[in-house]
């Protein structure tokens, strides 16, 4: 295993030392420990910084099940590496949060960070794999983890809810991208998608390849919360803050992002894929900044925002989809939209990560996060103020921070659509544009709204359930660090140009790199009077207006109805999902062995018997049977009476003689075929088993008189016949079809060579089928034991009474 697969399941490696830490060292907080996984990693992964910078890749393979194509393939470029530092590096700040967000002495730390842990492994195995069975592994992994970290505080009825509609969603939307995933390997034979990416011509006149582009887009629009999958993300929010802070702003969340952006290459072909992954993009990105204006919570309206934020995102990497369709990357107008996406995504990493920190301080210093209850906190908490304020107004777009530079952007990609003629975007492309304007207006009124109501404003301290004050330093360190960069690549935004940015394009437009192109990334502030500018404008304008005008038009929210919203319609289904369930489940399982016993057989002889008509495989061949004799005829009537004795028989008396009829008839077949070992063990069998009957039914109550006798039953007696033809007709076409020698032989020949015995019976059992005699022994004992406590049990309880 290399060091590259070794820093992929670090994380899970730790994970299992974390119980043993958090009991063995009480006095020191286990979060001290878990910070050296995602610090090391970090500053491993900064080794291929230069690695990447010159347009190389690492790819490193562990073979795992190399007969069907699935191996461990490890595969670092620019866009891997994107997300692996953004992985390593948030997480490393998540940890030093968390250390003085959750105290020691009162949460289960080492539940917390070995989940943790168990999601920060995940992703990285997400964004590093290039097959993609184990991307698949890995992003289930994901989906457990998280699931795992929303239900932390499972005691909360809210969590355990928002813990379960996050999975849901999530992996129903993974069960549609392995769909996806086995459609690719029945197009192109291979689930490497580096050898996808160079069949993506090949792919795109398969009938299979529309399938697979929605499934595998089921599955990123699931995992980043694109509309209408987005409802389980504001519900997510009952996790702890750094849980927050982590998964929803710049790992887990994005795990779709990273995906679309991955497949691109082989998908962007298809005009189909411009379109959906735009369009839901562009909806999202305004449905979500919609509906953060109306939240009161911090975190769900960071929540919402979160989902704008994505959509906002998805949307350019839709737009940057166009670029491929042009053989040329100077003045390629559409590539600016992949450029912004990237951006963004770092952008978005650093304001959305602080904001999540500050809203977990706030809730920390004063017990609340319901704005209605705070105001006034400028004074009392200024360094949380500042990092609200720094972290708002980069989301909203403001100069001069990170966030404007990539919004800039954001409205160049966008307007590049009307210059698009591909795929009628002519005619339908306007839409964009005005979509992405009108989103921009509302991002910035719930932007404000979240520093201005919150630090702002009348002070209410008597409604807090704290008296607030400034958070300890430990707990404002990592939000600051954020906030130092949102500032640093606002002022300097080329630091990444050519480090990180430049490296994640090429590798989502490979095919413009590999003619021998290169990217050019070159960000700046000032892009002279363009329309972007008064675009902005117009956004911080019509802001102002709405933001100032809210109380009278904020109305407009409650005109849908609780029962046709999305999360209303998902809590029916649920619910009645469940009654049908339950109520298929009572008519279903009775209780009774007898139920059990037909939908057994029904679909024993369904499933047999049709595959023997459909397959033509019943074959009847007499030729290698020998002659019957007529005492195997008599004894074979002996042994049906017997059978049909027990079944009529009045008499428990009368059914165990019957019983023993038949059996001793079995083991008379057994000598007339001459395995005289097997007639001696059934014999003894048949003995020792009447015995017993006669033991116990002597204690049993006399059968009585008036019982009453059980009515025949028509469909139980034709499925028995059924059940008796299949068997019959699968054994008889069984030895007919013989396509192999006999393994007798094979034992004749070796059972004194290879065993050292002459009881060829004996040999089998204990030495050819060893294994087989051991595990009978097995369970043999394991119910002597069982069967021993009970007795033992009732003869305590019995001297007890």
């Amino acid at each position: 295993m290399s060091l590259l697969h070794l820093a992929i399941v670090l994380p899970f490696l730790a994970a299992v030392f974390i119980p043993f830490l958090f009991k063995g060292l009480k006095n020191i907080h286990t979060g001290w420990f878990v910070l050296l996984v995602p610090l090391l990693l970090f500053i491993y992964f900064i080794q291929y910084l230069p690695v990447t910078r010159d347009g190389e890749s690492v790819t490193k393979t562990v073979e795992w099940i190399p007969s069907l194509g699935i191996n461990f393939i490890a595969h670092v470029d620019g866009l891997g590496l994107l997300f692996a530092m953004l992985i390593t590096g948030i997480g490393a700040l998540v940890v030093l949060y968390s250390i003085y967000y959750l105290a020691k002495e009162k949460e289960a730390l080492h539940n917390f960070y070995v989940y943790l842990l168990m999601f920060m492994g995940a992703m990285l195995g997400v964004v590093l794999s290039d097959n993609l069975i184990v991307l698949y592994m890995f992003w289930e992994f994901t989906s457990i983890s998280s699931f795992l970290l929303i239900g932390y505080w499972y005691d909360r009825e809210r969590s355990r809810y928002g813990a379960q509609k996050s999975m849901l969603i999530t992996v129903f939307g993974g069960l549609s991208m392995l769909g996806g995933i086995v459609l690719l390997y029945l197009m192109g034979g291979t689930f490497s998608i580096q050898e996808l990416i160079g069949l993506s011509d090949v792919l795109i006149t398969d009938p299979l390849f529309i399938p697979a582009l929605i499934l595998i887009l089921l599955g990123a629009f699931t995992k980043s919360a694109q509309f209408p999958f987005h409802i389980w993300l504001p519900d997510a929010m009952e996790a702890p803050t750094p849980v927050s802070a982590y998964l929803h702003s710049a790992t887990m969340v994005k795990a779709g992002i990273y995906l679309v952006a991955r497949m691109s290459p082989v998908f962007a072909e298809s005009g189909l894929w411009l379109w959906l992954v735009a369009g839901f993009g562009i909806f999202t990105l305004f449905w979500g900044s919609f509906n953060a204006v109306k939240q009161t919570d911090l975190k769900a309206i960071l929540a919402y925002s979160t989902i704008s934020q994505l959509g906002l995102i998805m949307s350019l990497l839709g737009v940057g989809a166009a670029a491929l369709h042009y053989d040329y990357l100077d003045d390629n107008i559409y590539m600016i939209a992949t450029i912004a996406a990237v951006f963004h995504l770092i952008n978005h990493a650093t304001f959305k990560g602080s904001l999540f920190m500050m809203a977990g301080i706030v809730d920390h210093e004063t017990g609340t996060r319901d704005i209605r209850k705070l105001g006034g906190l400028v004074n009392l908490m200024p360094i949380t103020f500042t990092i609200a304020i720094i972290g708002s107004f980069s989301m909203a777009g403001l100069p001069p921070f990170n966030g404007f530079l990539s919004k800039e952007m954001f409205l160049t990609g966008m307007l590049s659509v009307l210059e698009l003629d591909l795929f009628n975007l002519s005619t339908w492309g306007i839409l964009f544009p005005v979509i992405a304007w009108i989103a921009s207006v509302f991002t910035f009124v719930y932007s404000i709204k979240l520093v201005f109501k919150t630090f702002l404003g009348k002070p209410q301290f008597d409604q807090l359930p704290k008296k607030p004050h400034e958070a300890p330093i430990g707990m404002l360190i990592s939000p600051l660090v954020l906030i130092s960069m949102v500032v640093l690549f606002g002022f300097f935004p080329n630091l990444l140009s050519n480090s990180m940015i430049k490296p994640a394009v090429e590798a989502i437009l490979p095919s413009l790199v590999d003619a021998g192109q290169e990217v050019d990334v070159h960000i700046y502030f000032w892009h002279g009077f363009q329309p972007e500018l008064f675009m902005t404008l117009g956004i911080i304008l019509f802001g102002i207006v709405l933001y100032s005008t809210l109380a009278k038009w904020q109305g407009v929210y409650n005109r849908i109805p609780e029962r046709l919203t999305l999360n209303g319609l998902y809590d029916r289904g649920l619910a009645r999902s469940e009654s049908g369930g339950y109520r298929l489940t009572s008519g279903v399982m009775t209780g009774f062995m007898r139920t059990y016993l037909v939908y057994i057989f029904s679909f024993f002889v369904a499933i047999l018997l049709s595959t023997l008509i459909i397959k033509e495989g019943f074959v009847y061949d007499t030729s290698g049977l020998a002659a019957i004799q007529s005492y195997e005829v008599i004894l074979a009537l002996v042994l049906v009476a017997g059978a049909v004795t027990i079944l009529f028989a009045k008499s428990r008396l009368t059914s165990i003689v019957a019983l023993g009829v038949v059996g001793y008839s079995v083991a008379l077949f057994f000598v007339l075929f001459r395995a005289p070992d097997l007639a001696l063990t059934q014999l003894v069998i048949e003995t020792v088993t009447v015995a017993l009957f006669l033991l116990c039914f002597y204690h049993l109550p006399e059968i009585s008189r008036k019982e009453e006798r059980m009515r025949f039953r028509f469909g139980n007696a034709v499925l028995s016949l059924l059940v008796g033809a299949t068997m019959t007709l699968i054994a008889m076409s069984a030895f007919s079809q013989r396509t192999d020698e006999s393994i007798s032989q094979y034992h004749i020949d070796n059972v004194y060579e290879l065993a050292a015995g002459g009881n060829m019976v004996n040999v089998i059992l204990v030495d050819f089928r060893g294994f087989d005699t051991l595990f009978e022994i097995s369970v043999l004992g394991i119910a002597a034991l069982g069967i021993y406590a009970m007795v033992r049990y009732r003869t305590a309880r019995s001297e007890n009474e």
